[in-house]
């Protein structure tokens, strides 16, 4: 019997590399992910982080179901004035470190779940 690994279709982030992330065939220090598409980000400090930092992933249509954010290293709250304004827009925000944002980004993009993804460095 031949088992066939099904997954939804978009970027897979498949491992870490240093201070980042390795998806498909790049490494990115700062992710930005969405179903679509991955892209580079250089972030702000964690403090200034606001909605225009996050402009593409806000851009996605359908919205996202909710944010996940990889705040580095450690897990780090985001900023309330953030998350209430992306509250505001429907979107729900849920932070942890980096590295479980990556792996939590494989479970639920295989759950078919319709996120959007704003990884910092690990480092």
């Amino acid at each position: 019997m031949k088992m066939e690994r099904r997954s939804a279709e978009g970027p897979l982030i498949s491992g870490f590399s240093g201070r980042g992330f390795r998806v498909d065939e790049g490494v990115y220090e700062g992710l930005l992910i969405t179903p679509q598409r991955a892209d580079g980000w250089s972030p702000p400090p964690i403090a200034d982080l606001a909605e225009g930092d996050l402009a593409p992933l806000l851009a996605l249509d359908p919205k996202p179901e909710f944010l996940l954010l990889g705040t580095g290293a450690t897990l780090v709250r985001p900023p309330l004035a953030l998350v209430k304004a992306l509250g505001a827009r429907g979107i729900g925000i849920e932070a942890m470190d980096s590295r479980a944002a990556a792996r939590a980004w494989g479970v639920l993009r295989a759950e078919l779940r319709w996120i959007a993804g704003a990884l910092y460095p690990l480092g």
